[in-house]
C-alpha cells in the first residue's frame, strides 16, 4: 500500500479512535500527510523516537502499542516472560498514557509490568530493571529533544540498553507485526486484579539514592563544605528535581538553591527553545539567580537525568557553560587521582568512552595506570562493556562517558547517570574549593598537565523524507571523496565504521574495525587532531565532531576554528 492507502484505512477502520481520525482528517498539506505515512517510525537500535502526532511515521498509542507487542514476543521467546518488565516515564505530553499502553498490552501477553507512579529518571529505570530481577525495561522519553518528541526506549535483564545483537532481535519483532489493529490491551483495572500491574515508588527509590551515594568518594569533605557552599540547580521542568535535590541535601549540600521557574515538570518546557542542558540559553534564568545570590556553580539535568550541563565562573568572572567533554574529564581526574591517593584504584581498572569524546581522557587515564576502552557513540556500549568486563570479573570499571554530556560512575546503573554526575560535581567543586581554587582553574590546571585540547561539534537537522535522503547521499558522497589534507593537516588515518575498515592513507595498508556496523566516517590527522561525521540513528539530523591540541588555550582556539572551517567547506555543499 501508498502512503495514502494507509491514510485512509486509519480514517475507516474503528480500531482507531475518533481523536486520531479527527486530527488526521483536519490535515490539508499533502506532504504532512506523506511524512504522517510514506514509512514506520523505525524502531532502531535505540529503540524508537519521534514526533507526537497520529500517522505510523509519529509517536502515538498505537506505535507504541506495536513497539510494546514486539518486546514481549521477544520476552517470551528468550522465555522470561516470568520476570516481568519496569516501565517508567518522563513529564513529557503523553508520556504517562504511552507508559500504561506498554504495561496493558504486556499483561494482555501475561507478562507483568511494574510501573512507576509518577515520572522518574531514565537511570532509576535502569537500576530498577536489575533490582527487581526483570526480564525488560522501557522507559517513556525523548530526553533532550525538542517538546514535540518523545520516545519508547528499551532496556534489557542487565539494565543496559539492548546491545545490537538483541536489539536487532527486537526490531525483527516489531518489523513482523503487519496489523496494529489485532494487537490487544488489557484493561488497566483488569491488569491490577490479576497482579499483572503493580504500581511502584519509595522503596526503589530509597535503594537508588543509597547506590548513588555509595559511589562518592570524599564524604567527609562534603559534610564539611557543603554546608556552606550555595549551588544553583535546575531540572528545566524534567525529572531531576527530586533525585538531585535529595541526593545533595543527604551527602551535606543544605544550600542548593533551584530555579523556581524550572523546577515543576512543563511538557513545553515553557521557558526554553528546547530542554537540552548542552546550550547556554537554557541557563539564562539560573544565571541571572547566580548573580543575584554571589553563586559560583549552576548544575543542569536534561528531562530524563541522564545528561547534566554545568556553568561555572572563568577568571574573568563570567559564566560560561563547560563541555561535555571537560565535565567528564574533570570527574575522570578527580575520581582517578583520589582513589590513588586512597589506595583503591585497582590494577585492572578501566574506562569507556566513546570514538568522539576527548583525547584528554586517554592522557588522564594511562597517566593513572588505568585502561581505557573506545566504543561506538552511544550509552549502550559503556554498558556492553560493563557486562562483558565487570560482571565477569576481568576487570573493573571506573568511569565512562560521553561528549554528549552522559556519564557513569558506579555499577548501579548501566545508562548513563544525571543524578550520580550531578553529585560527583559538587563533590568535585568542594574537592577543589578546598585546594583554594574553583572549577575553571581546574580545568587549566588540566590542560596545563595534559596539553590544551578542544573539542567542537556542529549538528545540521533536515526536514522529512527529503532531509533523511540528503544525509545518506551526503555519507555516500564523503565515502568517495579522497580526503587528504583538512585544516592545514595531513589526513593519516580514515576508518570507516559501516565497511570496518580502517586505511593509512600514507602506506594504504588497511586492518579490520571490531566494533558492530555504524554508518560513521572518522577522519586522524597529526595526534590530536580528528574530525568524525556521523547520522543520527533516530531522526534526519548529521553531526560532524571535531578535536584538536595545542600548548595553549588561544592556540587550541585557533587550530579548532581552522579545522571547523575546512571540513565544513566540504560537508554543508552535500546538505544543500
Amino acid at each position: 500500500m501508498n502512503y495514502r492507502d494507509i491514510y485512509r484505512q486509519w480514517i475507516e477502520d474503528p480500531y482507531y479512535d475518533e481523536e486520531t481520525k479527527a486530527e488526521l482528517l483536519a490535515i490539508k498539506d499533502e506532504k504532512e500527510i506523506e511524512d504522517r505515512f510514506y514509512k514506520e517510525l523505525e524502531f532502531g537500535t535505540a529503540g524508537m523516537r519521534g514526533i507526537i502526532g497520529a500517522g505510523t511515521n509519529r509517536m502515538n498509542k498505537y506505535t507504541v502499542r506495536k513497539a510494546a507487542q514486539g518486546l514481549a514476543n521477544f520476552v517470551k521467546k528468550q522465555g522470561q516472560s516470568g520476570n516481568g518488565i519496569v516501565i517508567a516515564y518522563d513529564c513529557r505530553r503523553c508520556s504517562y498514557d504511552f507508559a500504561l499502553e506498554t504495561a496493558l498490552v504486556m499483561a494482555a501477553n501475561n507478562i507483568k509490568s511494574f510501573l512507576f507512579d509518577e515520572l522518574r529518571p531514565t537511570p532509576e529505570l535502569s537500576f530498577a530493571v536489575r533490582y527487581l530481577g526483570c526480564a525488560a525495561g522501557v522507559v517513556i522519553t525523548a530526553s533532550h529533544n525538542p517538546k514535540e518528541y518523545n520516545g519508547f526506549k528499551t532496556y534489557g535483564s542487565d539494565g543496559c540498553q539492548l546491545p545490537p545483537k538483541e536489539s536487532n532481535q527486537v526490531i525483527k519483532e516489531v518489523e513482523s507485526i503487519k496489523n496494529i489493529s489485532e494487537i490487544y490491551c488489557m484493561e488497566k483495572e483488569e491488569a491490577l486484579k490479576q497482579g499483572l500491574l503493580e504500581i511502584i515508588g519509595k522503596e526503589i527509590d530509597d535503594a537508588y539514592i543509597n547506590a548513588v551515594k555509595s559511589v562518592g568518594i570524599n564524604p567527609e569533605l562534603c559534610r564539611e563544605y557543603g554546608k556552606d557552599t550555595k549551588i544553583i540547580y535546575t531540572p528545566l521542568h524534567g525529572t531531576g528535581n527530586k533525585p538531585v535535590r535529595r541526593v545533595l541535601k543527604e551527602i551535606g549540600f543544605n544550600n542548593v538553591l533551584v530555579v523556581k521557574e524550572q523546577e515543576l515538570p512543563d511538557p513545553d518546557f515553557s521557558t526554553v527553545k528546547y530542554p537540552n542542558p548542552e546550550e547556554k540559553a537554557v541557563f539564562n534564568i539560573a544565571i541571572q539567580m547566580a548573580e543575584k545570590e554571589d553563586v559560583e556553580l549552576i548544575i543542569g539535568t536534561d528531562p530524563d537525568a541522564d545528561r547534566v550541563g554545568v556553568v561555572v565562573k572563568d577568571d574573568k568572572g563570567e559564566f560560561i557553560t563547560l563541555t561535555g567533554n571537560q565535565i567528564g574529564c574533570l570527574l575522570l581526574e578527580y575520581i582517578l587521582s583520589q582513589r590513588q591517593q586512597r589506595n583503591n584504584l585497582p590494577e585492572n581498572a578501566f574506562v569507556v568512552k566513546t570514538i568522539v569524546t576527548s583525547d584528554l581522557a586517554r592522557k588522564i587515564t594511562e597517566n593513572y595506570g588505568a585502561e581505557i576502552i573506545d566504543v561506538l557513540t552511544g550509552f549502550k556500549f559503556i554498558g556492553e562493556q560493563i557486562k562483558l568486563l565487570h560482571d565477569t570479573g576481568k576487570k573493573e570499571f571506573i568511569f565512562g562517558f560521553e561528549e554528549s554530556y552522559g556519564y557513569l560512575s558506579g555499577t548501579h546503573a548501566r545508562d548513563k547517570d544525571a543524578v550520580v554526575a550531578s553529585m560527583l560535581i559538587a563533590e568535585v567543586y568542594t574537592w577543589y574549593k578546598s585546594r583554594g581554587m574553583n572549577l575553571y582553574q581546574g580545568l587549566l590546571e588540566l590542560f596545563k598537565k595534559y596539553g590544551y585540547v578542544k573539542e567542537g561539534v556542529d549538528s545540521f537537522t533536515l526536514k522529512g523524507k527529503e532531509g533523511l535522503e540528503k544525509i545518506n547521499n551526503a555519507m555516500e558522497s564523503l565515502r568517495n571523496m579522497n580526503i587528504t589534507k583538512v585544516g592545514g593537516k595531513d589526513v593519516h588515518i580514515l576508518a570507516d565504521y559501516e565497511k570496518q575498515i580502517r586505511r593509512n592513507l600514507k602506506t594504504n595498508k588497511e586492518s579490520k574495525i571490531n566494533m558492530p556496523i555504524s554508518n560513521v566516517l572518522h577522519y586522524t590527522m597529526d595526534p590530536g587532531f580528528w574530525f568524525c561525521v556521523r547520522p543520527s540513528g533516530t531522526e534526519p539530523k548529521i553531526k560532524i565532531y571535531y578535536g584538536v591540541t595545542s600548548n595553549s588555550l588561544e592556540g587550541s582556539e585557533k587550530e579548532l576554528d581552522n579545522l571547523r572551517k575546512d571540513v565544513l567547506s566540504i560537508i554543508k555543499p552535500l546538505l544543500d
